[in-house]
């Protein structure tokens, strides 16, 4: 259960925190040495460092921060196995759900500046206890005196101002925990992470990609988004209409027509993102979707994370694609080269290990007919790959950032409809865009021809 504490708001109070958890982790530390010294074992540092108690230290310390101090911990999360410790990446995978609330005057303070004083009389109800709470803010449900019913997204006081601050000492303490190769070239991964994360809390920023976002779906009936309230909407706060559908996990309890149809439609707006609009919402929170089973719509919320992708990029990812199904080891090596996975100078064992690795990331679009999300353990061989990649070849690096960020797309994705357990032919919903690319250009003909 979501607990309460006041945040942090002073950059000499954040730094404090982090102080907590340097000291914590080197208790730690010294007390898991002692004790193995007590067993006759001898110690390595590697092993003392990458506990789980220093690594609840970690996560526990960064959830109390919140804002750019836990989404970094996020996005390390998500990374698969290539920059953290696998158990490491297991526990902060927890800081995409878990994080602590405003108290009640820390909200209200929040408010007055926003909205100015006696800004409650614009409500019939407000309810100060939240009905979500995360990184960077949290929502509260209220109705306003017409009647509506409305969701308002909160920001966490001084999180805009403490980001660059926050990325750079959590990435620094995550070297000196040793918790980060020391071979790793953070800075790409922190500067992109300091960009995301400015637009993230820029709430007018939201508000238009919500209406873009809007205008694309706009004659979908599979889709509903909220409306934004833009007179009670600001750079902190935002003020949308409130949707009441269910948390998209319960759709696992329902008949497999009904899971396999709404799976489907997830699959077929994030191509669509992908491949045609150039417009991808990153965040793989399951939170951003809801479901209503009375008219079998998706509900879809949170476009903090809205990126653009040019026309060129999904160019060379639609070839890297139809090279994963149908081309030669020759052709996704050179597509993989475009996206920035491989260097020219890469030795050819490296470079054949992340040919296969792609090759099988593609596989429920390979597989003919029927792909079983949820009986298939594709995810536990991704991360196992990696992870052997990682330890054989002292693979550290990653594709550039905004692919990461697509991965956090395409992953979260995977990992939903696997917990849907759906079953459903993945190759008849990607057949257009491998048809032709984002250009409008058609496929050469040998390529697209065996597609089915």
């Amino acid at each position: 259960m979501t607990s309460q504490r006041r945040l942090t708001a002073s950059r000499a109070g954040r730094l404090a925190l982090l102080g907590r958890l340097a000291g914590g982790i080197g208790g730690g530390l010294v007390g898991a040495g002692l004790r193995q010294l007590a067993q006759g074992k001898r110690p390595k540092l590697d092993e003392l460092l990458l506990t789980p108690a220093n690594a609840r230290r970690l996560t526990e310390r960064l959830a109390e921060m919140r804002g750019a101090a836990m989404k970094l911990g996020q996005l390390l999360s998500m990374d698969g196995g290539q920059v953290l410790p696998p158990q490491v990446s297991e526990i902060l995978a927890k800081l995409r759900t878990d994080a602590y609330q405003m108290p009640l005057n820390q909200v209200a303070s929040v408010l007055n500046h926003a909205w100015g004083d006696n800004w409650e009389r614009q409500f019939s109800r407000f309810a100060f206890t939240p009905i979500a709470a995360a990184s960077i803010g949290q929502v509260h449900e209220a109705v306003l005196k017409d009647g509506q019913r409305v969701a308002i997204k909160i920001q966490y006081p001084e999180v805009r101002a403490s980001i660059d601050a926050d990325v750079d000492n959590v990435a620094s303490l995550l070297r000196l925990a040793r918790l980060l190769p020391d071979d790793f070239d953070s800075a790409p991964l922190l500067g992109e992470a300091k960009r995301q994360l400015h637009r993230e809390t820029d709430y007018h920023a939201e508000a238009a990609a919500l209406a873009r976002f809007t205008e694309l779906l706009v004659d979908d009936d599979r889709y509903r988004l909220p409306a934004v309230v833009d007179s009670l909407s600001t750079t902190n706060v935002l003020t949308m209409q409130f949707l009441d559908g269910h948390e998209i996990e319960r759709l696992a309890e329902l008949p497999a027509q009904q899971r396999n149809t709404v799976a489907e439609s997830l699959t077929d707006l994030a191509l669509r993102e992908v491949f045609d609009w150039g417009l991808v919402q990153t965040d793989p929170n399951f939170a951003n979707y809801l479901y209503d089973p009375g008219n079998a719509q998706l509900q879809l919320l949170d476009f903090g994370a809205a990126r653009d992708y040019p026309t060129t990029q999904r160019t060379n990812l639609n070839a890297l694609l139809n090279a994963c199904i149908d081309g030669d080891d020759g052709d996704l090596a050179d597509s993989a080269q475009n996206l920035g996975y491989l260097r020219e100078d890469d030795p050819a064992r490296y470079r054949q290990s992340i040919v296969d690795l792609l090759r099988s990331a593609a596989e429920p679009v390979r597989t003919r007919g029927t792909f079983d999300f949820g009986s298939s353990d594709l995810a536990q061989r991704m991360t196992e790959r990696v992870v052997q990649l990682r330890q054989q070849q002292g693979f550290a690096g990653l594709p550039p950032a905004e692919i990461l960020f697509l991965h956090r797309r395409l992953g979260g994705l995977y990992l939903l409809l696997a917990h849907l357990r759906a079953e459903f032919a993945v190759r008849p919903l990607i057949k257009p865009w491998l048809d032709r690319d984002p250009s409008g250009e058609a496929v050469a003909a040998q390529g697209s021809a065996r597609i089915l």
